[in-house]
């Protein structure tokens, strides 16, 4: 089969499992060609691989831990033209594939599907309405007329891949309201990580380690500091920074010497191997790869972004970690991590989802269920 991968560029969750499908769709001798933009299409070739470019579509914008849904929409529609989709259907039909996979990149879908080429949506969130909600009448009437685009959408694809656990270990369940009256091939795949636990290697981290990748997006700048502060602490405690694309870690002084900067990397599996414990946004890639690696998880969703603050709630409702916000001050900080690590019900919940993920193994499982379903 010949495989064309587009993956949304906003936040490197959509990338990372992208990678870990066109890996083992590979291995199995399948031709796979990538779409990117942005730090995405820069993360497909630091792993090795070439990515056409395509044009930005989803465009998020914040400020001191804070997301704007107002902001991001008018970057996003100032991302779209005329021009970007008459390129992406260029890319088609000079690819030929069998079939498109588009993660969270919703044009990649629309021109495969003029194209009558097969279609699978990747995703994991599926109540966009919530993002509206509350915030006057010309956002709320943005809601509904974003609504009736996804449900589009879910309805029209020939099926729906969600790279979570399934019910009732799935993180993403307060964000998954679809269901098989929109579309009847729903799959959870469990997650799709790049590296399994058990092929990883390791740092070689003084114990205990956390590993903080707060740092993506710049407005998650007081988060970071504030762990910053916290490791200063307690200095038995030993922290790994990867800060991520957004943040230069020259900008802060007094660097304790419990912690390490290793800045941004395109392979944080032998970090994850070598921590007890991550520190992150409410991001739904990184937090499926950390409970792949049996690691408990401290969540700093972006405020007023209810996709990850729906995932933040998820991981304290189930013991795999807990929720914590931009105003969580430093001594809080630390008194959550010792908590998490002195209580071994964390630790023991997420690594029965480290287990759980090696035995599905979602990249496979998700060649296999497109094997056996090459129309849909």
């Amino acid at each position: 089969m010949k495989i064309l991968l587009f993956m949304c560029g906003e936040g490197l969750g959509h990338t990372s499992r992208c990678l870990a499908l066109g890996k083992d769709f590979m291995e199995a001798g399948h031709e796979v060609k990538f779409g990117a933009y942005g730090y995405s299409k820069e993360l497909v070739q630091k792993t090795g691989y070439s990515a056409y470019e395509i044009p930005a579509e989803i465009k998020l914008a914040g400020e001191a831990g804070v997301f704007d849904i107002g902001k991001s929409i008018k970057e996003t529609l100032n991302n779209l033209s005329p021009s970007g989709f008459r390129k992406l259907l260029n890319l088609i039909e000079e690819l030929g594939p069998d079939f498109v996979l588009s993660d969270g990149y919703y044009s990649g879908i629309l021109v495969a599907q003029m194209k009558k080429i097969p279609v699978y949506y990747i995703g994991h969130q599926f109540n966009m309405e919530e993002f509206f909600q509350k915030k006057g009448l010309i956002l709320g009437t943005a809601g509904k007329i974003v609504k009736r685009f996804y449900n589009y959408i879910f309805s029209t694809v020939n099926g729906i891949i969600v790279p979570d656990y399934p019910p009732p270990y799935s993180v993403n369940q307060k964000n998954f309201t679809i269901s098989k009256d929109i579309n009847n091939n729903i799959f959870f795949s469990g997650p799709l990580i790049r590296c399994r636990y058990r092929e990883a290697g390791v740092k070689d981290f003084k114990r205990p380690n956390v590993l903080s990748t707060i740092g993506a997006f710049g407005y998650r700048a007081v988060i970071f500091r504030n762990v910053l502060e916290a490791a200063k602490l307690d200095p038995a405690i030993h922290y790994t920074f990867i800060s991520g694309p957004g943040i230069c870690p020259d900008q802060f002084h007094e660097i304790p010497g419990n912690v390490e900067f290793v800045g941004f990397t395109d392979n944080p599996f032998p970090y994850y191997k070598g921590s007890d414990l991550v520190i992150t946004a409410g991001g739904h890639g990184t937090i499926m790869e950390s409970l792949s690696f049996g690691l408990p998880v401290l969540s700093f969703p972006d405020e007023r972004h209810r996709e990850q603050e729906n995932n933040a709630a998820i991981l304290e409702e189930k013991g795999y970690g807990k929720r914590l916000s931009y105003l969580t001050p430093p001594e809080v900080i630390l008194a959550c991590i010792r908590e998490v690590m002195e209580d071994k019900t964390y630790s023991m919940k997420t690594r029965r989802l480290m287990e759980l993920s090696e035995v599905m193994d979602g990249p496979a499982a998700v060649r296999k269920f497109l094997e056996r379903n090459p129309g849909g």
